[in-house]
């Protein structure tokens, strides 16, 4: 692949059809891989995918698809305005459909299987029915295998015009050579007897080979649906209707029919259908299908709602904003449908292996074939004899071999941790995020909004010694005076005190000064409200409250003093809390053996002091986002695997620089953008539960590929008869065929055990 400049790439995915086993991914990566303009291209068997970026200037989408098509699989570009929804509603007809048909093959086969066993067994008298026989097997074995295994031989096909080989090669090679002996045998028997071999015949060898492999398939395509079970759970949030709000009315229509500035109507109990602004109402919002959040959230007058959730308790109105494919829900089915077409960097190892594995089978079979031959025929047996038996050798290391655990050993893996990912509000872009969030070794953490909760709030309100105003009385002269100030500091202290019910007077006349605070004439009183600097301008010691504001100052908190009518009243702190969760998250990190940072733009002391109460032992304050930057690449050149969390604008280039950037999902658009994972919820929580799952993904993927390797290693042995001089073991090519179905099922199964994983503090030890 060649390198393109990032502005001038385009990306497609596009469906593929025909892939059966690692193999096959394996030689439509390549294809890809080497297409002139591609800069990266991500097969997926289990997605039956290619996700592809490419520069346009050199190829487009219709050589991209010829590329495939060349290789001998199908492929389609999609069309242009298919929404995220009807792609996952397609796929799960195309899966419940590929279902259907594989267990109708497989029990179909099986009954027939077991029918060419026993009807040889009840008519065995019958002389006439014994010569009839060998022409009836043939006939069904024929049927079985022009229906159901027709594709077998079909793919096989394709795979030797493109000088090719796959899964289906070696399926198709073993059955077929069983199934020419057994012709021969039934039309010229005399030809073996002369020989001194028996003609025997392999049909039901054949047509139960058949059955194995097509159950292998059935519960192969089970678990596709199993393993994106949480994607097909999302897409069935998305509400069918929304009761508008027309003039006097309040008229039901589908979803799809719902423009941007539609004022909708939603009752206690009911969905949310799209995304919107409240703009009269009150209620409790579960969110928890996008959080993974139980509680839920308060939610008033203007602020925003997302379809899909649930409205709890009010009703409340609310006017639509963002639809369709730009809405919440169908950015993140976009999202992690494309997470679990990616590839995990892991999978090039698997895809190395296979590449090579067919051809290598296929030679091994025929090593195994003339090593027996000669074995037997030095023994003094008839060649006739010798070749039987290294006949059905052979075929057992053909059957046995089939590449279909290498092959879904890394994406059915990658495909259940996305899905359970999101299940806790934890949106992982893909597989190679996933793997390389198991590798940190530090965790970057942003302050405001990350470990604090974002939002500057009245911490304490001081009277000073022999005020005649109480706390109350002075809140609400300050409150009154700020209500028209825009500072964030402002909008604190008038939200604390309309919390605490005072009713603010009107303002005879304010003035802002700027680095300093406000003054103003408040009813009749003359307010002075700000920094020390602004009390030494109208000549006011602080010092009757220099103890109390030294020790918030050291708190991280912000001092605002107070003058009422020129004498010092009081002083109000102000800080951006901690988070509830953000102490206990950062000790586990600690726990699971992470350094962790905090970078701020704060001043040292305010950025200590939060350090100090949340548990971070190392700070980097008063750092601009260009020294975000450059702070992360320094600890990268010192070995540092970086994780950088934050979820402001300024946080979008750390989050780029970093190996893994984690953006709060609350946060600015351009830092969800720039990150690779992407939290749902504004809960550091999550960060220690993405790295606990990237941890135990990866032994599952490693726990996959060992076994599928192993699998080969000891299975091809054994079916060649390596056991056979010891101890007299020999695998037919019946329960090889057996033994291939199960390794697929057993690699799947132990990646469906994602499923379960609790993503607890004892388990992110690990």
């Amino acid at each position: 692949m060649i390198d393109t400049p990032i502005a001038a790439r385009e990306s497609i995915r596009i469906p593929v059809t025909g892939m059966t086993c690692a193999a096959c991914q394996a030689r439509v990566q390549s294809a890809l891989a080497r297409e002139p303009g591609v800069s990266n291209a991500s097969v997926n068997l289990m997605m039956e995918s290619a996700a592809v970026t490419f520069d346009p200037a050199v190829t487009n989408a219709d050589r991209i698809v010829a590329a495939v098509r060349d290789t001998g699989y199908g492929a389609e570009l999609p069309a242009a305005d298919t929404s995220p929804f009807l792609e996952q509603e397609a796929r799960d007809r195309s899966q419940r459909t590929e279902l259907r048909v594989m267990t109708s093959k497989a029990i179909v086969s099986f009954v027939i299987g077991a029918l060419a066993m026993l009807v040889p067994m009840l008519t065995m008298r019958s002389a006439a029915f014994t010569r009839a026989l060998p022409y009836l097997l043939l006939v069904l074995t024929a049927s079985v295998m022009a229906w159901a295994g027709r594709h077998f031989y079909v793919n096989a096909w394709n795979a030797l015009k493109h000088h090719s080989a796959d899964m289906d090669t070696l399926i198709a090679a073993g059955t077929g050579a069983a199934f020419l002996y057994s012709v021969v045998a039934t039309f010229a028997p005399g030809f073996f007897v002369s020989h001194g071999v028996a003609p025997n015949l392999y049909y039901e060898a054949v047509i139960i080979i058949i059955a194995l492999v097509l159950t292998g398939n059935v519960f192969e395509a089970r678990a596709k649906r199993s393993t994106s079970s949480a994607l097909r759970s999302l897409v069935e949030l998305q509400p069918v209707s929304a009761r508008v709000v027309r003039g006097e009315q309040e008229v039901d229509v589908p979803v799809a029919s719902v423009i941007p500035g539609d004022v909708l109507l939603v009752r206690a109990g009911e969905r949310i259908p799209v995304d919107g602004e409240i703009v009269s109402g009150a209620s409790a919002i579960d969110e928890s299908m996008l959080t993974g959040e139980s509680m839920p959230v308060e939610k008033g007058a203007g602020d925003r709602v997302i379809g899909a959730t649930i409205n709890r308790t009010g009703a409340f109105r609310y006017r639509a904003t963002t639809l369709g494919a730009d809405s919440t829900l169908a950015r993140i089915v976009r999202l992690m449908r494309d997470a679990q077409s990616s590839r995990a960097p892991i999978q090039a190892l698997a895809d190395r292996v296979s590449e090579i594995f067919v051809p290598v089978v296929i030679s091994l079979s025929i090593a195994t074939f003339a090593i027996w031959f000669v074995a037997i025929h030095l023994s003094g047996a008839l060649p006739a004899t010798a070749a039987v038996r290294a006949f059905a050798a052979a075929v057992a290391v053909l059957i046995i071999a089939c590449p279909c655990a290498m092959g879904l050993a890394v994406p059915t893996a990658v495909m259940v941790a996305t899905g359970r990912g999101a299940e806790y509000g934890i949106l992982i872009k893909g597989g190679e995020a996933l793997q390389r969030t198991g590798d940190l070794t530090t965790v970057v953490l942003d302050k405001t909004g990350t470990i604090t909760e974002g939002v500057p709030t009245v911490t304490d309100v001081i009277v000073s010694p022999g005020s005649a105003r109480d706390a109350d009385e002075l809140l609400r002269l300050v409150a009154s005076l700020e209500s028209e100030s825009a500072h964030p500091l402002a909008a604190a202290i008038v939200k604390h005190a309309e919390a605490r019910g005072l009713v603010r007077e009107s303002i005879q006349s304010s003035e802002l000064i700027v680095g300093r605070g406000v003054t103003g004439v408040v009813g009749t009183s003359a307010l002075a409200v700000g920094n020390a600097a602004l009390m030494a301008d109208w000549s006011v010691s602080t010092a009757p409250l220099a103890v109390q504001a030294g020790a918030l100052a050291g708190n991280g908190k912000t001092v605002v003093y107070v003058t009422i009518d020129g004498a010092l009243a009081g002083a109000l702190a102000i800080a951006d809390p901690i988070r509830a969760t953000s102490r206990d998250a950062i000790a586990r990190l600690r726990t699971m053996g992470l350094a962790v940072v905090m970078l701020t733009g704060d001043d040292e002391r305010t950025a200590q002091a939060i350090a100090r109460d949340a548990g971070v032992e190392r700070v980097v304050a008063g750092v601009r986002p260009e020294g975000k930057v450059a702070e992360i690449a320094r600890l990268q050149r010192e070995g540092a695997v970086v994780a950088m969390v934050g979820d402001g604008i300024n946080d979008a280039p750390a989050l780029a620089q970093a190996d893994i950037g984690m953006a709060m999902g609350g946060g600015a658009a351009i830092a969800t953008e720039a990150a690779e994972i992407v939290l749902m919820r504004s809960d550091l929580t999550a960060v220690t539960q993405a790295i606990a799952l990237s941890r135990r993904t990866m032994r599952t993927m490693k726990q996959n590929l060992f076994w599928a390797f192993i699998y080969n290693v000891i299975g091809i042995p054994i079916a060649a008869g390596v056991l056979y001089p010891a101890f007299g073991v020999l695998l037919t090519p019946v329960i090889a065929s057996a033994a291939m179905a199960f390794s697929s099922v057993s690699v799947v199964a132990n990646s469906l055990r994602l499923k379960r994983a609790r993503l607890s503090r004892r388990e992110n030890r690990g």
